[in-house]
């Protein structure tokens, strides 16, 4: 395995510097393709700037120019092949809430950046900068979509008036990402089904009156 030098530290400050030359988008494209190679021959351990820059065609400081780190670089091709697809609004809760989650399911089943995220969230931890990044170009770009959906139905007496929105927007996608980081389970076809199911039995309000709050004592 490839070894990273001083200079390839994980930790390195996300801010990139600012070039007065033109960006060059061929290598945003280049560098998540990159890594995306990388990542599906090998680990996140495994990667280095060295390495995404050969694989890329370009130099170490093209990208630590815009990303700052290896880090920054994989949370660059974590959102563009991910991306940040919005939950559509059609008035179904249902249909709206699988096909949402199910972009999410059939993203992070089909591409091999999921592998990387063990060991990117623990780098993420010494990197407050990319962490703020990350949660908001990622998690608050999907989550904004969804809670949208979520909060039109609770207004339109589809949900109990006392539904946490936040609370549902993780139990949506916290199988996922547990499935992801642990592979205990595979993400299948109908996971999302199963999960927005398993929600919407316990969340609707017909569900809500056949459960009463238990008696004060």
């Amino acid at each position: 395995m490839t070894q990273a030098g001083p200079g390839d530290s994980r930790r390195t400050s996300s801010i990139p510097a600012r070039s007065g030359r033109p960006r060059d988008a061929s290598i945003d494209e280049r560098a998540a393709a990159a890594v995306m190679r990388l990542l599906g021959e090998g680990t996140y351990r495994d990667l280095t700037l060295d390495r995404v820059a050969a694989e890329a065609r370009t130099s170490k400081p093209a990208l630590r120019r815009r990303w700052g780190s290896l880090p920054g670089v994989v949370v660059h091709t974590l959102i563009t092949v991910m991306g940040t697809s919005p939950t559509p609004d059609t008035g179904c809760l249902r249909c709206d809430l699988v096909t949402g989650i199910g972009g999410l399911a059939e993203s992070i089943a089909s591409t091999p950046v999921t592998t990387a995220l063990p060991g990117l969230i623990a780098d993420l931890a010494g990197d407050p900068e990319l962490r703020e990044r990350f949660t908001r170009d990622y998690f608050d770009a999907r989550r904004s979509t969804t809670r949208a959906v979520l909060e039109r139905a609770r207004d339109q007496g589809a949900l109990a008036p006392s539904t946490d929105i936040e609370l549902v927007l993780d139990l949506l996608a916290a199988p996922l990402y547990y499935r992801a980081l642990f592979a205990h389970e595979a993400i299948t076809t109908d996971t999302a089904e199963r999960i927005v199911d398993t929600l919407l039995d316990g969340l609707s309000v017909d569900a809500a009156s056949n459960h009463p709050s238990a008696p004060d004592h």
